[in-house]
Formats: structure tokens, sequence, C-alpha cells
């Protein structure tokens, strides 16, 4: 294998000329000429009988060609690559551009990674943000909790807002009962806004035991025809009323819900950690920051083919997490209203971006001589194994160590961009709590979109 040729086209595409003579050739044909052999026919000899010359004089010299030429251009193309010292992020086109007895010369056009420049990537400017751990925060987070172990209990007294009634109910209008505006054991939260307007009001101050008639009429635009407009009677019954009932927050409750023995020490946890979300938030805006500088600081032009695979790659996992939710892609297609190239558009700007970091990264790793481990390496392949539950062993079988170890220069580089950052501290503005809105009540067009949750013919 001889590069005869390397041609740079321009925007990272790259053109080898490459020649592959000789005995490695001519070895190439006569294999393919013993595999062949058992195949063709020629008149006066048996199957696999003929010798080659009478074959060649049948089908022609070149009768072996394709498939010595088949045989050899891969390795040939790898070499290539390798003593070129190309690093290729695209399939390559090949071309045979001329094959005889004495061998073949092809031509490969590949695209290659592109040239970087990083103007600076020490002494960058970031501002770190500083968040504080609120007492209301944490107060948030005891009332989350307080909401989490809740529980319904049935009460004797008469229903108000924000109870849930279970109720039969059977609606008719002019005294004809109509398809679906019958229930049974139905839980119902007054005040929810899930029945039609003028339902729920109607069953407040209600006991268990009571019968009730609910007079309502159908919004004009419901979605049932025969409906629209008719007032219509629910002859209901009320089975029980139940409230919730929140545990109160004491030192009982910290024993239910953590390890603590006392609310104060389950306080100090809740702080310390939210303190620790905060602090590897902050962390990691100053690191999206320095990234964002480091790239202001950049000069390159990235290949459409890396984004595209990059983008490949976003929507696999995309497409892994609609999984994961019993969905498939074509469904989520079908209900956003998009085809799948506005699906893979709405990936780029983030896919360009990310291999625009990455390159920016790997540069700044050549530039310092960032060298890994093989005791960081190994750490590496471990943390990946904890993280999805495999043996070490397999995740090496599925990661490149090439690919492992740069990883692990990257992220030594963006703590060395880090460590040589000139870095501003700034105190997080203090939120301001969020004023109560009154709860929307729910329009007929939104009673509409419920069916499941309101008596309605079907």
């Amino acid at each position: 294998m001889t590069v005869k040729e390397v041609k740079n086209l321009g925007k990272s595409a790259v053109e080898l000329t490459v020649e592959v003579k000789g005995e490695a050739f001519k070895a190439a044909v006569d294999d393919a000429f013993k595999k062949n052999l058992s195949k063709i026919t020629v008149p006066g000899f048996r199957k696999g009988k003929a010798p080659r010359k009478i074959v060649e004089r049948m089908y022609g010299e070149g009768v072996f060609f394709e498939d010595a030429v088949n045989a050899l251009y891969p390795k040939a193309y790898d070499d290539a690559v390798a003593e070129a010292g190309l690093k290729v992020v695209s399939r390559p086109e090949i071309e045979i551009t001329e094959v005889d007895a004495e061998g073949f010369t092809f031509k490969a056009v590949v695209t290659v990674k592109p040239e970087v420049t990083v103007k600076q990537y020490k002494g960058l400017k970031a501002t770190k943000t500083v968040y504080n751990v609120a007492e209301s925060e944490v107060k948030a987070e005891l009332e989350r909790l307080q909401k989490q172990n809740e529980r319904t209990v049935t009460v004797e007294r008469a229903s108000k807002d924000g109870d849930t009634v279970n109720i039969n109910f059977e609606g008719s209008v002019d005294g004809v009962p109509f398809d679906g505006g019958k229930g049974e054991n139905y839980d119902l939260v007054l005040g929810s806004g899930s029945f039609i307007p003028g339902f729920e009001p109607q069953l407040v101050g209600k006991k268990a035991g009571e019968d009730v008639a609910v007079e309502v009429t159908f919004p004009e635009d419901y979605h049932a025809e025969d409906l629209k407009g008719k007032a219509a009677v629910f002859a209901c019954h009320v089975n029980e009323v139940k409230e919730i009932e929140a545990p109160a927050l004491d030192d009982e409750f910290a024993k239910d819900v953590s390890e603590f023995d006392t609310l104060a020490d389950l306080k100090k946890d809740i702080k310390k950690k939210l303190k620790e979300q905060k602090e590897k938030q902050s962390a990691n805006e100053l690191d999206n920051a320095l990234i964002d500088a480091l790239l202001e600081n950049t000069e390159l032009e990235v290949p459409d083919v890396m984004i595209q695979q990059k983008v490949d790659g976003m929507c696999g996992e995309f497409e892994q997490r609609l999984a994961g939710s019993g969905l498939n892609l074509k469904t989520y297609l079908q209900y956003t209203g998009m085809d799948n190239e506005a699906f893979r558009k709405g990936f780029e700007a983030d896919a360009e971006k990310q291999v625009k970091v990455r390159l920016a990264l790997e540069k700044v790793v050549e530039m310092e001589g960032v060298v890994v481990s093989d005791e960081e390496i190994e750490k590496e392949y471990k943390d990946i194994a904890d993280a999805y539950g495999m043996p070490a062993d397999q995740v090496k079988m599925y990661l490149p160590k090439d690919d492992v170890t740069m990883d692990c220069a990257v992220a030594k580089a963006v703590e060395l961009i880090r460590s040589n950052a000139e870095i501003t501290e700034e105190k997080a503005a203090a939120k301001k709590p969020a004023a109560k809105k009154p709860a929307a009540k729910k329009t007929a067009a939104k009673a509409e979109k419920e069916p499941a949750e309101e008596p309605e013919a079907k």
C-alpha cells in the first residue's frame, strides 16, 4: 500500500489517493480464483477443476479483480489513514480509479476533525453565584414531606370545599337518563372543578346518607351534541365524606419520615442537603460560564457530519426516555404534529454547541499535554459501571479505552480552566415569596377535554 496523494478539499474534507500493487494484489486474485472456482462451469472440465488461465481466457483477465479489490481495500484504507495521520469522523466515499493485473488505485474522500484554534483558556473571567438556603425553603421541603404523608379519613360532619365526597349519581334530561351520566362510588374532590360548572357547589354542606338532586345546565359548546345547552338533573347519593389529614410537624413525624429522632435534626439535615444542591448548582453554572468564555476564544468550523452524528445520539437518548414512559417516537411525532426532519432539527443547535465544546476542550488537552493514569481510567470505568449497574469488564467491551481516556483528559482540562480562571463571587438575590393566585375556574371547554372526570354522554 502506498499513499500517493493527500489533498485538502476544504471544510474538513480530505481526499486520499492510495495505490495497492504487487504481490499482495496477485495473492488476493489467486485467493479469489480458489474461492470462486467451484461455482464456475467450463466446458470439458469438471466443476472446480478448470485451470485459472482457461477460466480467465473464457471470462476475461479481470474476472477476479473485483473480489481481490474488495478483499484488500478496507485494510489499505485503514493503513493509509494511519500513515497520513488523519482523525477521520465520517465513513469514506471510495472510488476505484484504476485496476489491472498489477494492482489497483482508489480515492477515498473523508471528513476529518476540523482545525481548532484556542486563543485563550487561562485567565478566563466568570461570575460564580453563591446561593443561600432560606428558612422558607426548609419549610417548603418539610411541607412537601408532610403532604407526602397525608392520609384521607372519613368524617361525620357536613362536607366543605376541599373534602372528597364519595357519591353514586345518575343524570337525566326531562326525566330520561342519558348514556354516560351514571356512576357509582365515585370520589369527587369538591372545589376541584372536575365536573361541569355548577355541579360541585351543590354537594357542599351535605352529609353521608343524604340524597341530593343536583341541577345543572350543560354549556352551549359542550362536545355531546344532544346535551348542548340542556338542563339536567343528577340524582346523587352521598356515600361518604372524607377529609385530608396532615401529620403534625413534630418529633414523631421526624421519626416516621427519616432516620432522625427530632424535628430539629431533620431540619438541619434538610438544610444541609439543600446547601449541597445549591453548591452543585453553583459549580455547574460556573463551569458552563467558563465553557461559554472558552468558546468565545475558540475558532473552528464544525463539519455537518459531526453535528448529525451528535443529533443521532441525542435522538436515540430521547427515544429511550420515551420508551421508559411507555411511548414510542412515532406516537410522539403524531401527538406533537412534527415530522422526523423537524424533530431532528430541534436538536441541531445543542448538538453543534456540544461538538464545539468537546473539540475546544480536546485542543486544550493537546496544548497542555494532559496525561491520564491507568488508575484514573480504571476509576472512570468503575464509576460508569456503578452508574449503570453493570460489571466493569462488560463496560469495557462497549467503551473503547481511547474514548474513556479522552473523557478523563477533558474533565482534567475543565478543572485546569477553572483553577486558572478569574472568578468573581456574587450572592444570589433573595427570592420574594410568590403571590398566591386564586384558583382558576374550569371552563366548559376544559371540562370537555377531561371526559373521564365528569358525568357525560359518551
